[in-house]
């Protein structure tokens, strides 16, 4: 298990049920928020390392205002139907990858490959 802490917000309930279950397998905290200023709140608060944010939830405007604003965390998104153009534009927008809500695999992989979430773990 990994030492992160980790902050999800996703716009289905019961998708973000499915991902709090299957993330606090492979992290040592998981919480889920309800809106993009919650889950601000919840980066400054817990010292959060890692966001995976539903892009049905948040725009890939506030994905980049996110990135800018804490350096520090590795945002990985998720959406149900990703085209290539959506995955660029996240990735531009400083999101280490975009997941199908389902792979949650893939989203920890996407946390655990970036450099900015492996530095706080170490």
């Amino acid at each position: 298990m990994q030492p992160l802490d980790v902050v999800l917000l996703a716009r289905d309930s019961e998708v973000a049920q499915s991902l709090m279950f299957a993330l606090s397998q492979a992290f040592t905290s998981v919480r889920e928020v309800q809106g993009i200023t919650e889950l601000r709140t919840s980066i400054a608060k817990n010292r959060s390392r890692v966001a995976v944010v539903d892009l049905e939830a948040a725009s890939i405007s506030e994905v980049e205002r996110l990135s800018r604003e804490f350096p520090m965390v590795c945002i990985v998104c998720t959406h149900r139907l990703a085209d290539d153009e959506m995955w660029a534009a996240a990735l531009s927008a400083g999101a280490a990858d975009v997941c199908p809500p389902t792979d949650t695999q893939g989203i920890v992989r996407a946390a655990l490959k970036n450099p900015v979430s492996n530095s706080a773990a170490a």
